[in-house]
């Protein structure tokens, strides 16, 4: 067993399933590779999650601020495909989405190249002309970091570290204490709400990476679903290789903005299981852009406690001693 003292324990790169005391028989670490340059939006995932985990089909409603329905990560939404509208740049590359054009524009012909011409989801009003907005989406997940503060801090075991290197809640164990809420970094986990008598309501509930499936061999039911092949599941050491060549393809074809979030093992999370190919700033999809795990200075601070309590010990002994006669 690892020293408390050790700062690797919360810090650092290492193999999470041999950390957490599984042998040399252990699989693979598995995760998600999501490239959001493919994705469509769809939401497949959502509900492919929904059906297979018997999570509660609610809190779809519209905001009237996006075409987004379902919000962000939480209890009763373990996958959450975002919708991000954003200004267009000066030279916007066609991924292929919807694009948006006056009712005019279109009825007047939408021959490629011509006035009013939407080919490649882009408005085109002509040759100098840009779009309004472009959209950007991503199916975003529960992260399944190296060091996960969210298992750091459960004093019940409820959440455990898989033989596959993921991090799962035992819904049976979870006392519904909150402690995991705060800790995470990526503020992916949570407690249940709804009426009394539903399912969990009040236990923390977030992915598990299809546990269930996974140990009967099978793929994570998102990743079954994405009809675009966005979310990529395997071995992470292989997806890692997958997302650095699909990168430099990007670059290559002119996509400068495309890059990689949470792939890094040297990262403040250790690198995370579930990581992401982006075409903008992370905190653009609402994703922090330095995430640290929670519990990195433990370690640090307990020394100095424990260096603290016996400076003071030794103080009131010397001051004990001096007294006598």
């Amino acid at each position: 067993m690892t020293s408390l003292f050790n700062d690797n324990d919360l810090w650092g790169p290492l193999d999470p399933s041999a950390d957490a005391g599984y042998g040399e028989d252990r699989p693979a670490r598995k995760g998600f590779f999501t490239d959001t340059s493919i994705c469509i939006g769809c939401k497949a995932c959502e509900v492919a999650c929904k059906e297979w985990n018997d999570v509660p089909a609610d809190h779809f409603d519209m905001t009237a601020t996006s075409y987004d329905n379902s919000h962000s990560l939480n209890a009763n939404q373990w996958r959450h495909v975002a919708f991000v509208e954003r200004p267009a740049g000066p030279a916007p590359v066609d991924l292929g989405m919807p694009g948006v054009a006056p009712t005019d524009a279109v009825s007047a012909g939408s021959t490629a190249g011509g006035a009013g011409s939407t080919a490649g989801g882009l408005l085109d009003n002509g040759a100098d002309a840009a779009p309004d907005f472009r959209w950007l989406m991503s199916s975003d997940v529960c992260k399944h970091c190296t060091h996960a503060a969210c298992l750091d801090v459960c004093p019940t075991g409820s959440l455990f570290r898989s033989e596959f290197g993921t991090v799962v809640v035992q819904d049976d164990i979870c006392n519904g204490c909150g402690y995991c809420v705060p800790a995470c970094p990526y503020g992916v986990i949570s407690r249940r709400e709804g009426p009394d008598g539903s399912r969990n309501v009040g236990i923390a509930q977030k992915c598990t990476l299809c546990y269930d499936r996974l140990d009967a061999g099978k793929t994570p039911a998102c990743a079954q679903a994405c009809p675009t092949q966005s979310i990529q599941f395997g071995d992470v050491e292989e997806l890692r290789e997958r997302a650095d060549a699909r990168v430099a393809q990007l670059h290559e074809a002119g996509v400068m903005d495309a890059r990689l979030y949470g792939n890094d093992p040297d990262d403040g999370v250790g690198g995370a299981g579930a990581f992401f190919l982006l075409l903008d700033e992370p905190e653009v999809y609402g994703m922090p852009p330095d995430p640290v795990v929670t519990t990195k200075d433990l370690p640090q601070m307990f020394r100095r406690a424990t260096t603290a309590a016996v400076v003071m010990f030794a103080g009131a002994a010397l001051s004990f001693l001096g007294r006598r006669p």
